[in-house]
């Protein structure tokens, strides 16, 4: 089992990794836009991925905390507790000048950096790395992209799943022997730009927590435009794509709004949220696969469903899901 306090350094180390790193999870109210973050916790880390400290806090969402039986917290248990404003500086201090790791970098990314601008700030972070691009830069034999798959592949035990601080610990605990990986083999590290943003305008406004009507879990049975009971994704109607379908995606170049994305089996994230970005990067979610889809999304291209036996009898190009999430970061605009 890898173990947080076997401190070791890799026998080489490429000069030009980062000389701190830290690991982040947040567990949220759901996976929108307007989604807020009832729980953060950061794990830092040292150049060589040996843990310094750990921070953990509940935040108080400021609304109802959404899928109450995913991440435990009530709105009994979240209505004593900070608001993000008054923990951003301390979360401040635990990012600045370190890299943020996170299993799907980008949803976290985009959470904090919302929360941060409602709070009329910024996060001090320049660059993320994502656990999933980093496990297919390694080509790690794993099942799937979920967390619990990379634990398991490094032995580290899972105590509490969608608990932000248990999830913090067990991404440290994978992510050093990942690095360490990387550093032997010289692997150029899956970094990113993180772009904070500059200003926040809200969608319309969610019951605060004490200010509706909720089950004995704590949570709003429904409210409009909110979450179905027997599920966490959104019960909304997505708007028509406003571009030109452009043609096929074509290795090597970047997406171009308007192209048609259709997604088939497992994937590490929820669909909804694969779903939302591809349509708030401008491009249109295809529910099933023709002549004129663009791009299939699928980590298991060999699964004999009926969107991938399309997408091989169309010519369909077929990419995976941290692939997706890459060609996502820039999407060309639309021909004008």
């Amino acid at each position: 089992m890898t173990m947080l306090d076997d401190r070791t350094t890799a026998p080489t180390w490429p000069a030009a990794y980062p000389q701190g790193y830290a690991v982040v999870d947040v567990e949220t109210t759901g996976l929108a836009r307007d989604d807020r973050i009832v729980s953060a916790a950061v794990y830092r880390l040292d150049a060589q991925g040996n843990v310094e400290d750990h921070w953990y806090t509940l935040v108080n969402p400021e609304r109802d905390p959404g899928p109450v039986w995913i991440h435990g917290l009530t709105s009994d248990v979240l209505e004593g507790a900070p608001l993000f404003p008054e923990i951003a500086a301390e979360f401040s201090a635990r990012l600045e000048g370190r890299v943020l790791v996170a299993h799907n970098a980008m949803f976290d990314w985009q959470m904090i950096a919302r929360e941060y601008a409602r709070a009329r700030g910024a996060a001090p972070v320049k660059q993320r790395l994502c656990t999933i691009a980093l496990s297919k830069e390694l080509a790690l034999p794993l099942p799937n992209h979920k967390l619990e798959s990379l634990a398991a592949h490094f032995g580290v035990v899972q105590r509490r799943a969608h608990n932000a601080l248990d999830d913090a610990r067990v991404l440290a605990e994978a992510f050093r022997p990942s690095l360490h990986a990387a550093a032997e083999r010289n692997v150029r590290l899956p970094l990113l730009e993180c772009r904070p943003l500059t200003e926040w305008t809200p969608d319309a406004a969610r019951p605060a927590i004490g200010r509706q009507a909720t089950g004995p879990t704590g949570y709003a049975a429904s409210y409009p435009g909110g979450y179905r009971a027997g599920g966490w994704r959104p019960s909304r109607k997505r708007p028509p794509c406003p571009y030109p379908n452009p043609g096929r995606y074509e290795t090597g170049a970047p997406l171009k709004q308007g192209m048609r994305v259709a997604f088939s089996g497992d994937t590490s994230v929820d669909r909804e949220l694969l779903e939302d970005r591809t349509v708030e990067a401008g491009l249109h979610v295809a529910t099933s696969v023709s002549r004129l889809t663009s791009l299939l999304v699928t980590n298991d291209p060999e699964a004999a469903t009926s969107k991938t036996l399309k997408a091989k009898s169309f010519g369909t190009p077929v990419v995976d899901e941290a692939a997706y999430v890459q060609l996502l970061r820039d999407v060309a605009p639309a021909d004008g």
